[in-house]
């Protein structure tokens, strides 16, 4: 297991650092707050907490299962919140939305973070509130809040990346035909997309059932707190959604650029058949084996009947191009 921190806050202030994996020293006055930060903990790791704090054992196991989608479980007088984490991986360009998993146990007078494959680390969180001691001071409600907050400021900054690559994308179809590994990242984009709505549909709600939902273990004035993190949510929802369409958009605008194209192409040679079957249509009346062809003993027919053509295939020409044929 990897500690990020374990430390004792009294008012708002830093009282003791502690380690975790032993005696947990008990909370002497009620605005005393335990702050633990864990990173991808082992079973018996995890359980030696639970038994310091009382925390469930079926919260316990979910928080050691990283595949959950975001939710919230009351037990008693703890709280337990799961939120996904995000992230970009692979190269500038080509990169994929990557998953994390955070699960949060929070008490009263403590709050226990447990992360999962998750890049964003909570030291700014901590250094933040530990700087403001008034905010730190409204307990472990608000350290939730900033967490999740803090989480949710990262979809915003995959959905920025995201949105220049399909911002990107859209010109140069616009601009060019797709070819097929560009055909094959459009429609990467677009199911990474779909993969991100049904975790942020959980999400909106588990933020939501903090303004809606009277809970023990949430005071009333970290209300405002809470309905901002559900615009903030609702927010990066209608950026997916928009995104979503505009790569449908794209989809459909690439497909129209094609079948015009196809249909200059198929003009382009409907028109050339048309020209040549001229020459070849007076060619084939010339090579038949008839004897009575008053033509063929004329001194003159070679240039007329090759004038002749010259003149009818020029016209076609002209027309065809006057046209946009060709």
């Amino acid at each position: 297991m990897t500690v990020i921190a374990a430390r004792i806050y009294r008012e708002g202030r830093l009282l003791a650092e502690i380690d975790p994996c032993k005696a947990i020293p008990p909370l002497e006055k009620p605005a005393d707050l335990l702050w633990i930060g864990l990173y991808d903990p082992t079973d018996r790791e995890l359980k030696a907490i639970q038994q310091h704090l009382g925390l469930h054992e079926l919260a316990v196991e979910d928080a050691l299962d990283p595949r959950h989608l975001p939710k919230m479980e009351s037990y008693g007088d703890h709280l337990f919140v799961v939120a996904r984490t995000m992230h970009l991986e692979g190269a500038e360009g080509q990169a994929r939305i990557g998953y994390g998993n955070t699960a949060i146990f929070v008490g009263r007078q403590f709050i226990v973070t447990v992360r999962h494959g998750s890049e964003r680390v909570h030291s700014p969180v901590r250094k933040q509130l530990e700087a403001t001691p008034w905010l730190l001071r409204q307990g472990s409600d608000y350290v939730l809040h900033a967490i999740l907050d803090f989480i949710v400021d990262g979809y915003f900054e995959v959905i920025d990346a995201v949105e220049e690559q399909v911002l990107a994308m859209e010109d140069r179809s616009l601009d060019s035909f797709l070819d097929r590994a560009g055909t094959a990242r459009l429609f990467t984009l677009r199911r990474d997309l779909f993969r991100l709505t049904r975790i942020l549909g959980p999400m909106e709600d588990l933020a939501g059932r903090f303004v809606n939902i009277d809970l023990p273990q949430i005071d009333h004035e970290i209300d405002p707190y809470f309905r901002d993190l559900v615009d903030h949510v609702r927010r990066v929802n209608y950026r997916v959604a928009g995104l979503r369409d505009t790569l449908t958009s794209v989809i459909e605008t690439s497909g129209l650029l094609e079948v015009q194209r196809q249909g200059a192409i198929t003009r382009q040679l409907a028109a050339w058949a048309a020209i040549l079957a001229v020459p070849t249509a007076i060619a084939g009346i010339y090579g038949m084996n008839f004897d009575i062809m008053p033509e063929l003993r004329w001194k003159y027919g070679y240039f007329v009947v090759v004038g002749v053509m010259a003149i009818i295939c020029g016209t076609l020409f002209y027309r065809f191009k006057r046209s946009g044929w060709l």
